[in-house]
């Protein structure tokens, strides 16, 4: 979007979408505060910090902090212009959003109509994390903890190995042909073999995590370096840049944009095999939490976990964007 039309969007319009956006998770407030509970359910009490509620209060209490999440976005928007138009664009799927969560706790709390225990109301889901917040902590943490140390040391080796091969034609030559052969081969296959060479089941997740991210990060790093405009080498040279100058100072800036291409890639992958890695061996992490309550037909906390690792997955993307614009910040108007 361009600048003048970021300005053409009034304060009024933000205002009108934040009343939209409001409405769909007021009416979900109301649906669950009004609409009477038909089917038997019970109804226990858990202490939330020096609160007493059950899990429509636990519910309720969650919209409304959405519903002040979006009250600050829109104070933001107003005085930001550049924050307007995705503001703006986005208030009917929040409206949207707001009226799915009200149908889902009719069908799913209220009636219970919807297939039990396989679809069970939002209430329910929410409920998981006032049922057993340590244990639902613990899990997080140990998932974060291994994401962090095998994506962090994954692309480090990926950008070294991918300026390796970019820039020198013998290195090129001996370890590509091993990334192209690793690379098609899914993680998870190799999980027999970390099991056997590594001390402990962290070490070897966090081995499969770092060949995830290894091969996209290396490769787009490689072409990144590769494709370089030889004029850029040129005109270095002419000012008298030496190599080790040429290659920090050009070839990788100009790689940059590729890097973090491998890196989103990488993201997605990672977590993908941190989720497999815990479910097939683990002592913790949201994929353990899974497999051990899926055992009990608990699938309101399956869904808790699910709900919770796209919320962590979401913030990790978030941050990796907002590192990426600020590295890349001299691309800004020059694309779409």
């Amino acid at each position: 979007m361009s600048r003048d039309f970021e300005r053409e969007i009034a304060p009024a319009r933000v205002r009108k979408a934040l009343v939209l956006t409001e409405l769909g998770y007021l009416l979900a407030i109301a649906g669950n505060l009004l609409f009477p509970q038909i089917a038997p359910i019970e109804l226990s009490q858990y202490r939330v910090g020096f609160l007493i509620m059950d899990m429509n209060d636990f519910y309720r209490l969650v919209l409304t902090g959405i519903i002040i999440i979006y009250l600050i976005s829109e104070i933001c928007a107003v005085r930001l212009p550049v924050r307007r138009v995705r503001f703006v664009s986005q208030s009917r799927f929040r409206f949207a959003t707001g009226i799915a969560l009200l149908i889902a706790d009719i069908l799913g709390t209220k009636l219970k109509v919807t297939p039990q225990p396989f679809f069970p109301g939002p209430a329910e889901i929410l409920s998981t994390y006032i049922i057993e917040p340590n244990l639902i902590l613990k899990n997080m943490l140990y998932s974060l903890r291994l994401f962090s140390v095998g994506f962090l040391l994954g692309i480090t080796l990926g950008i070294v190995t991918g300026i390796l091969i970019g820039w020198f034609p013998k290195v090129y030559y001996w370890v590509y042909p091993v990334i192209r052969i690793s690379g098609v081969i899914p993680a998870v296959a190799w999980m027999p073999f970390a099991l056997t060479l590594f001390p402990t089941p962290f070490a070897a997740a966090a081995f499969l995590i770092v060949i995830t991210s290894w091969f996209p990060v290396a490769s787009q790093t490689a072409l990144g370096i590769q494709t370089t405009s030889k004029a850029q080498y040129e005109a270095a040279r002419t000012l008298g840049a030496s190599t080790p100058f040429i290659l920090a100072h050009v070839a990788i800036p100009h790689a940059m944009p590729q890097v973090f291409t491998g890196i989103s890639t990488a993201c997605a992958g990672t977590f993908t095999c941190l989720v497999m890695a815990e479910m097939m061996g683990q002592p913790g992490g949201l994929g353990y939490y899974i497999n051990i309550v899926k055992v009990w037909s608990a699938y309101y906390k399956v869904f808790a976990a699910i709900v919770l690792m796209a919320v962590l997955f979401s913030i990790i993307i978030a941050i990796l964007n907002l590192i990426r614009d600020y590295v890349l910040r001299w691309q800004k108007g020059q694309f779409r």
